[in-house]
């Protein structure tokens, strides 16, 4: 049995969490395995709406076990935080939610630390979620991280005041403001109040060996899905450094933030939108600073699930999409969003880039810091709603491209609910 995967093919928000939900049906386990609470995955069904932070996004089905792999990074209060507003929509999300010992803690200092650090940066800042992500990844590879397994054990406590005293003492350095700067509207000393509380009550949830786990479920037949948080071109590695995100977003990251073997890497659902959109700063060859791109925004609802900044809008781009599939090893894309580009007569897809004067269909090294101007092909929009079948019009822009990243679409999303999607055979 293998384990399939799905990710996020642009820089994230391309709507994982409702595929996921959409999916969980066909699966025994669900399983994330990066990221930390900077994401946020929206799932809408039932005219309630849900946003997780931690939480794998099939925990809406009561049948189905989910995992929070060790390459995540849990802040513990956010977690218990997001537990409790399930249960206040009746749902109860700790009968089959299972963590990893090996996933690191996000402190209340890592916290300071983000806020820090951006500052420091001024313009050249990252865009952060300010949630303490790089900072708590920056300990796990320097030796320095505590692990949920830490909370059961007798020197919890000094490792905490150890990590503490080393991260006051960063801030020092930095002149940062520590006392007058509040997490969540609280002190350092009320918000670690809270997040020791919240420990607490961690150690009642259960916490497994979840490599040992996930590969006995795989040998029993089980069936596994593994969800990735925010988007491949934010990986580490081969997104747009340095304005990415700490974790390696893309199917290889699968493979240490769950502890599987590449071998067992089975399907690949590769997720973007009918657009492109971005938050934060970063280079953004193909956004729009016109009405096109407010109307995306509008029609899209393009704010951040968990800063609530509006998002940046533009075309789609395709020489990126195709650097995302071919990172991946995609063997299925799903289209997120084409109702948001219903009402354009005319759409525009990049297919190339004009760099240093010549024509590439690569993303360069030099792509962070010099301009890549798109090269568009104009297509006739479907300029309709979307129902339960496709337009011979959308039907044009999905094959074009399939066509172009050599991929085909299988499922195309024409609104937020989990009920509103068109399944397509593949061609």
């Amino acid at each position: 049995m293998k384990i399939d995967l799905l990710l996020g093919l642009q820089w994230g928000d391309e709507g994982k969490g409702k595929i996921v939900d959409v999916l969980t049906p066909n699966y025994d386990i669900v399983a994330r395995f990066q990221g930390g609470p900077n994401a946020g995955h929206t799932i809408v069904f039932d005219n309630k709406k849900f946003v997780l932070h931690t939480i794998p996004s099939g925990i809406f089905n009561p049948t189905c076990i989910n995992i929070i792999g060790n390459g995540v990074i849990i802040d513990p209060l956010t977690l218990l935080r997001e537990i409790d507003e399930l249960a206040q929509k009746d749902v109860d999300a700790t009968k089959n939610l299972f963590v990893s010992r090996k996933a690191h803690l996000i402190l209340p200092t890592h916290r300071l630390l983000d806020a820090a650090n951006e500052k420091s940066k001024g313009s050249q800042k990252i865009g952060t979620t300010l949630k303490g992500i790089g900072p708590t990844y920056t300990d796990k590879t320097a030796r320095n991280g505590i692990r949920v397994g830490d909370i059961t054990m007798d020197d919890f406590n000094e490792k905490y005041q150890r990590s503490k005293q080393r991260h006051l003492i960063q801030l020092q350095s930095t002149n940062f403001d520590v006392e007058n700067f509040t997490l969540d509207g609280m002190s350092l000393v009320e918000y670690e109040q809270k997040w020791f509380e919240a420990i607490e009550k961690m150690k009642r949830l259960k916490c497994i060996e979840s490599e040992y786990f996930i590969n006995e479920n795989l040998q029993k037949g089980k069936k596994i899905l593994a969800e990735g948080a925010q988007g491949s071109l934010l990986d580490v590695d081969f997104g747009s450094y340095p304005f990415v995100t700490s974790s390696s977003t893309i199917a290889s990251g699968a493979c240490s933030g769950l502890g599987v073997a590449p071998g067992a890497i089975g399907r690949v659902f590769g997720v973007f939108k009918a657009y492109c959109t971005r938050v934060g700063s970063g280079p953004f060859p193909t956004e729009l600073f016109d009405a096109d791109g407010n109307l995306m925004r509008e029609r899209g609802h393009e704010f951040g699930s968990t800063t609530g900044r509006p998002r940046r809008c533009g075309w789609i781009d395709l020489p990126a999409l195709k650097y995302a599939v071919m990172l991946n090893g995609v063997t299925d894309l799903i289209m997120m969003k084409a109702d948001v580009l219903n009402v354009f007569e005319t759409l525009k897809i990049a297919v190339a880039y004009n760099f240093r004067g010549s024509k590439t269909e690569q993303l360069p090294y030099e792509a962070v810091t010099e301009k890549l101007e798109p090269i568009y092909t104009e297509i006739k929009g479907w300029d309709q709603e979307i129902t339960d079948s496709i337009a011979d019009e959308l039907e044009n822009y999905i094959r074009f491209i399939e066509n172009y990243v050599g991929v085909p679409i299988t499922f195309v999303s024409t609104g937020p609910d989990r009920s509103q999607g068109i399944k397509r055979i593949k061609n």
